[in-house]
Protein backbone atom coordinates (compact mmCIF):
# COMPACT_ATOMS: atom_id res chain seq x y z
CA UNK A 1 0.00 0.00 0.00
CA UNK A 2 2.58 2.55 0.81
CA UNK A 3 4.62 1.41 -2.20
CA UNK A 4 1.20 2.43 -4.11
CA UNK A 5 0.84 5.92 -2.31
CA UNK A 6 4.42 6.86 -3.19
CA UNK A 7 4.09 6.08 -6.32
CA UNK A 8 1.05 8.44 -6.85
CA UNK A 9 2.90 11.23 -5.42
CA UNK A 10 6.21 11.13 -7.13
CA UNK A 11 3.63 10.53 -10.03
CA UNK A 12 1.92 14.04 -9.55
CA UNK A 13 5.36 15.66 -8.93
CA UNK A 14 6.46 14.36 -12.40
CA UNK A 15 3.20 16.02 -13.59
CA UNK A 16 3.85 19.73 -11.72
CA UNK A 17 7.28 19.56 -13.18
CA UNK A 18 6.68 18.32 -16.75
CA UNK A 19 3.97 20.86 -16.10
CA UNK A 20 6.23 24.40 -14.99
CA UNK A 21 8.63 22.72 -18.06
CA UNK A 22 5.47 23.08 -20.69
CA UNK A 23 4.61 26.77 -19.04
CA UNK A 24 8.07 27.88 -19.45
CA UNK A 25 8.79 26.56 -22.61
CA UNK A 26 5.61 28.36 -24.14
CA UNK A 27 6.74 31.59 -22.38
CA UNK A 28 10.42 31.32 -24.16
CA UNK A 29 8.67 31.03 -27.15
CA UNK A 30 6.42 33.41 -26.79
CA UNK A 31 8.84 35.86 -25.65
CA UNK A 32 11.51 34.92 -28.53
CA UNK A 33 8.90 35.03 -31.34
CA UNK A 34 8.90 38.50 -31.96
CA UNK A 35 9.77 40.21 -35.32
CA UNK A 36 9.91 43.64 -36.20
CA UNK A 37 9.37 45.69 -39.81
CA UNK A 38 10.90 49.35 -40.65
CA UNK A 39 10.15 51.76 -43.09
CA UNK A 40 10.81 55.24 -44.30
CA UNK A 41 10.45 57.73 -46.39
CA UNK A 42 11.24 61.55 -46.45
CA UNK A 43 8.47 63.44 -47.86
CA UNK A 44 8.50 67.66 -48.69
CA UNK A 45 5.40 68.48 -46.85
CA UNK A 46 5.41 69.77 -43.16
CA UNK A 47 4.36 67.67 -39.81
CA UNK A 48 1.11 69.33 -39.95
CA UNK A 49 0.41 68.19 -43.13
CA UNK A 50 1.38 64.74 -42.72
CA UNK A 51 -0.80 64.60 -39.71
CA UNK A 52 -3.93 66.00 -40.97
CA UNK A 53 -3.72 62.57 -43.59
CA UNK A 54 -2.72 60.06 -41.28
CA UNK A 55 -5.74 60.79 -38.65
CA UNK A 56 -8.22 61.54 -41.37
CA UNK A 57 -9.91 57.78 -41.39
CA UNK A 58 -12.25 58.45 -44.15
CA UNK A 59 -9.88 60.03 -46.38
CA UNK A 60 -8.00 56.62 -46.39
CA UNK A 61 -9.67 54.83 -49.22
CA UNK A 62 -8.87 58.27 -51.38
CA UNK A 63 -5.42 57.33 -51.39
CA UNK A 64 -4.09 54.19 -49.70
CA UNK A 65 -3.19 50.84 -51.34
CA UNK A 66 -2.86 49.06 -47.93
CA UNK A 67 -5.02 50.26 -45.31
CA UNK A 68 -8.26 50.70 -47.68
CA UNK A 69 -10.24 51.78 -45.62
CA UNK A 70 -10.35 52.91 -41.56
CA UNK A 71 -13.85 53.98 -39.88
CA UNK A 72 -13.81 55.02 -36.56
CA UNK A 73 -11.96 58.42 -34.83
CA UNK A 74 -8.33 58.18 -34.48
CA UNK A 75 -8.27 60.13 -30.85
CA UNK A 76 -5.96 58.07 -27.98
CA UNK A 77 -8.11 54.94 -26.59
CA UNK A 78 -10.34 54.75 -29.38
CA UNK A 79 -10.50 51.39 -31.33
CA UNK A 80 -10.90 51.41 -34.98
CA UNK A 81 -12.04 49.30 -37.95
CA UNK A 82 -8.94 49.31 -40.20
CA UNK A 83 -9.78 46.84 -43.95
CA UNK A 84 -6.00 45.91 -45.48
CA UNK A 85 -5.50 44.43 -49.02
CA UNK A 86 -2.11 42.98 -48.89
CA UNK A 87 -0.46 43.12 -51.91
CA UNK A 88 -0.68 39.51 -52.44
CA UNK A 89 -4.05 39.66 -52.39
CA UNK A 90 -4.99 38.64 -49.42
CA UNK A 91 -7.30 40.90 -47.53
CA UNK A 92 -7.57 41.61 -43.76
CA UNK A 93 -10.10 43.52 -41.48
CA UNK A 94 -8.54 44.18 -38.04
CA UNK A 95 -9.90 46.35 -35.31
CA UNK A 96 -6.79 48.00 -33.00
CA UNK A 97 -6.76 50.37 -30.57
CA UNK A 98 -5.24 53.99 -30.78
CA UNK A 99 -2.32 53.14 -28.29
CA UNK A 100 -0.33 56.58 -29.24
CA UNK A 101 -1.46 59.99 -29.94
CA UNK A 102 0.81 62.71 -30.27
CA UNK A 103 -0.36 65.77 -32.24
CA UNK A 104 2.07 65.85 -35.54
CA UNK A 105 4.69 63.24 -34.65
CA UNK A 106 3.31 60.21 -33.42
CA UNK A 107 0.36 58.03 -34.12
CA UNK A 108 0.64 54.14 -33.12
CA UNK A 109 -2.33 51.60 -33.07
CA UNK A 110 -2.28 47.53 -31.79
CA UNK A 111 -4.06 45.07 -30.84
CA UNK A 112 -4.20 40.80 -30.91
CA UNK A 113 -4.25 38.15 -28.55
CA UNK A 114 -1.75 38.20 -25.67
CA UNK A 115 0.82 35.15 -26.32
CA UNK A 116 -0.17 34.25 -29.66
CA UNK A 117 -0.04 36.95 -32.04
CA UNK A 118 0.11 40.90 -31.26
CA UNK A 119 1.56 44.27 -32.92
CA UNK A 120 1.68 47.13 -32.33
CA UNK A 121 1.79 49.58 -35.80
CA UNK A 122 3.42 53.20 -35.03
CA UNK A 123 3.39 56.05 -37.51
CA UNK A 124 6.01 58.48 -36.74
CA UNK A 125 7.13 62.03 -37.87
CA UNK A 126 10.49 63.78 -38.17
CA UNK A 127 10.65 67.13 -38.86
CA UNK A 128 13.68 67.57 -40.99
CA UNK A 129 14.72 70.91 -43.00
CA UNK A 130 13.26 70.47 -45.89
CA UNK A 131 9.90 68.18 -45.09
CA UNK A 132 9.45 65.42 -43.08
CA UNK A 133 11.24 61.79 -42.44
CA UNK A 134 7.76 59.76 -42.28
CA UNK A 135 8.28 56.12 -40.57
CA UNK A 136 6.07 52.85 -40.18
CA UNK A 137 7.48 50.35 -37.53
CA UNK A 138 5.74 47.66 -36.58
CA UNK A 139 6.42 44.75 -33.79
CA UNK A 140 4.86 41.66 -33.44
CA UNK A 141 5.07 38.99 -30.86
CA UNK A 142 3.57 35.86 -29.79
CA UNK A 143 4.06 31.99 -31.01
CA UNK A 144 2.14 32.66 -34.45
CA UNK A 145 4.77 35.21 -35.49
CA UNK A 146 6.68 32.78 -37.62
CA UNK A 147 3.73 31.72 -39.85
CA UNK A 148 2.96 35.73 -40.33
CA UNK A 149 3.03 37.46 -44.04
CA UNK A 150 5.81 39.70 -42.46
CA UNK A 151 7.21 40.42 -46.41
CA UNK A 152 4.07 41.08 -48.09
CA UNK A 153 3.28 43.84 -44.53
CA UNK A 154 6.46 45.25 -45.42
CA UNK A 155 5.23 45.62 -48.80
CA UNK A 156 2.08 47.07 -47.71
CA UNK A 157 3.84 49.52 -45.43
CA UNK A 158 6.36 50.91 -48.40
CA UNK A 159 3.37 51.23 -50.90
CA UNK A 160 1.56 53.27 -48.41
CA UNK A 161 4.63 55.54 -47.70
CA UNK A 162 4.66 55.91 -51.41
CA UNK A 163 1.08 56.79 -51.61
CA UNK A 164 1.32 59.54 -49.10
CA UNK A 165 4.42 60.95 -50.74
CA UNK A 166 2.62 61.35 -53.80
CA UNK A 167 -0.33 62.74 -51.87
CA UNK A 168 1.63 65.41 -49.66
CA UNK A 169 3.65 66.35 -53.24
CA UNK A 170 1.09 67.00 -55.20
CA UNK A 171 -0.95 68.98 -53.28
Amino acid sequence: MNYIRLYFIESNKLKKNLLKLIKGILLTSIFLSCKSIHTELFIKANPEKVWEVITNAEGYSTWNPYHVEVKGKIKHGEKIQVKIHKPNGNKITLNPKIMSFEKNRLLSWGGGVMGIFTGEHVFEIIPTADGVLFIQREKFQGIAVPFAELDTIEEGYNLMNSALKKKLENL
